[in-house]
């Protein structure tokens, strides 16, 4: 796939596809790394965890199910 800069106020951007966004799981808030070696330009996402929202819902769904085990569990 070939890409242009576009200008984005003093700099420049590269506009990337949904569909690119998507297989690679970027949000807008996801951090990349971007790497220069031997003429190469190199984005890669860093998945920094799950998130805050995510752990809180998957612990929201452990404790709905599990409350009587966790209960037993702390006696």
């Amino acid at each position: 796939m070939i890409k242009s800069l576009t200008k984005h106020g003093n700099s420049h951007a590269i506009i990337l596809d949904r569909t690119i966004l998507d297989q690679l799981g970027i949000t807008p808030e996801t951090p990349v790394q971007v790497t220069v070696s031997d003429g190469h330009l190199t984005i890669t996402p860093v998945h920094v965890g799950l998130g805050t929202d995510r752990v809180n819902d998957l612990m929201k769904k452990v404790r709905n199910r599990y409350s009587s085990t966790l209960k037993k569990l702390a006696k």
